[in-house]
């Protein structure tokens, strides 16, 4: 994506904002060691107004800037509040980490509101980490 096509791209919400309006919503921030990503990726039972998607951060908190990917075929970047150089560095990675993703994170999204607590940790199990150290492709443990 060129910084040109970033620009169109809308601001992302802030995830306090988001959780202001909901009810009742399964969540987890999805450290490095368990993605494979540099970072921290939200996911989340159904939110918002939106389609799913997963929000990314340099660093978890409501207030920090992010940027979020749809959980869709293919991923795309949705919405954007971090710098262009963090975008064009991160964004193929989360997109690549959806993409392996995508069938449980939707199951989760559409789903995991009436997931029990070990039905939320196997689905975390079962998630796989993108290359970077460990290898591809593996499931995260414990």
């Amino acid at each position: 994506m060129t910084t040109k096509e970033l620009a169109v791209v809308p601001a992302d919400t802030l995830l306090a904002d988001e959780l202001a309006c909901e009810e009742v919503v399964d969540m987890a921030n999805l450290t490095s060691a368990q993605t494979g990503v540099p970072g921290t990726i939200f996911i989340s039972t159904a939110m918002g107004s939106h389609g799913p998607r997963v929000k990314y951060f340099l660093q978890p908190g409501r207030m920090q800037p992010s940027f979020s990917v749809s959980i869709a075929d293919p991923p795309a970047l949705v919405a954007n509040s971090l710098p262009p150089r963090t975008v064009h560095q991160m964004a193929p990675q989360v997109i690549e980490w959806v993409q392996r993703n995508r069938d449980d994170l939707l199951d989760f999204w559409n789903n995991g509101d009436s997931w029990t607590q070990p039905q939320v940790n196997d689905f975390i199990q079962r998630l796989r980490r993108v290359c970077g150290s460990g290898g591809c492709g593996m499931r995260v443990s414990g």
